[in-house]
């Protein structure tokens, strides 16, 4: 049964009659239909059957209907392309999660190939480097001025050592207030475990505070420095390992690296890393700046 005039007759409706009119006759007829099926009257099957074909096919044509008026409201704006805008929303709707979470793995795909790829450009620009001469860390209250030329401070560093071809540098700022002091601490703290510079250039308040964690190499054994260590710039700390005490520092303050190196300071205390891979430069740079010291 496909004609809907057809189907409204044989509900004994008339065309037209509202969602809930033909709801209600239906109802009324299923009732009928029970208590005809209770007496065991057969008679009745087809017709009720009838009846069931023309309920549905209202229903679908009423649905029908609403579908359209949506469709119309939502898509009616886009004119020629409504049926695909149609089906972009339906695929959105459906979608969207697996879409996103598509797009996402695409980003991330495409990141990890990014980075790998500048990871490996910096591995061949590392690679035409020179080797390092000197690895140095700033550690305590040294900043750099605002605006200041990248390679200002390692250039000042290189300057008396015409025969090195590379000097790296790291920062690790510590202020001198107690009441900030500790978070840079811990920092500094993974830092110093991680990372194994040949010289470290430090304010007293870090000199003091990692000196006696036995990260320091004694420096009264070198013989270039002999001739300080007796001095008024000789930093004497005492470790778990060394309870006598010994040279583990010189203060710069009074040198020509003081006056000279382009960074904001309080003091400028040199001492060498145990296991620096180049400790003989180390000492090297020491020594230099140690004879700029005036006289007492």
């Amino acid at each position: 049964m496909d004609d809907l005039k057809q189907a409204y007759k044989v509900l004994g409706l008339k065309e037209h009659a509202s969602k809930e009119e033909v709801e209600k006759r239906y109802s009324t007829l299923v009732r009928r239909e029970k208590a005809r099926s209770k007496s065991g009257d057969r008679a009745g099957d087809e017709e009720f059957r009838q009846v069931t074909v023309a309920y549905r096919l209202i229903l679908a044509r009423e649905d029908e209907k609403f579908t359209q008026a949506f469709n119309e409201k939502e898509y009616g704006k886009y004119k020629n392309m409504a049926g695909k805008a149609q089906k972009l929303d339906h695929f959105w709707r459906y979608y969207k999660i697996h879409t996103l979470g598509a797009i996402a793995l695409i980003g991330i795909i495409i990141y990890g190939i990014m980075s790998y790829i500048d990871h490996k450009e910096h591995e061949r620009y590392l690679a035409s480097l020179p080797p390092i001469d000197l690895q140095v860390t700033f550690m305590g209250t040294f900043m750099e001025e605002n605006g200041q030329e990248k390679d200002l401070v390692m250039n000042t560093l290189m300057e008396p050592f015409p025969e090195w071809k590379r000097l790296e540098y790291s920062t690790i700022f510590v202020p001198q207030d107690e009441m900030n002091r500790y978070a840079y601490l811990q920092k500094a703290l993974v830092t110093v475990m991680a990372e194994i510079p040949d010289l470290y250039l430090m304010d007293k308040y870090m000199f003091e505070w990692l000196g006696p964690q036995g990260a320091l190499l004694p420096l009264d054994d070198r013989p270039e420095l002999s001739a300080y260590a007796d001095g008024p710039a000789a930093l004497e700390l005492k470790t778990e390992d060394d309870p006598e005490g010994s040279v583990y520092g010189l203060d710069l303050s009074k040198s020509d690296l003081f006056k000279d190196l382009p960074m904001m300071k309080v003091e400028l205390i040199a001492a060498v890393r145990t296991n620096a891979e180049r400790p003989d430069n180390a000492v090297k740079f020491i020594e230099h700046y140690a004879k700029t010291i005036p006289s007492p």
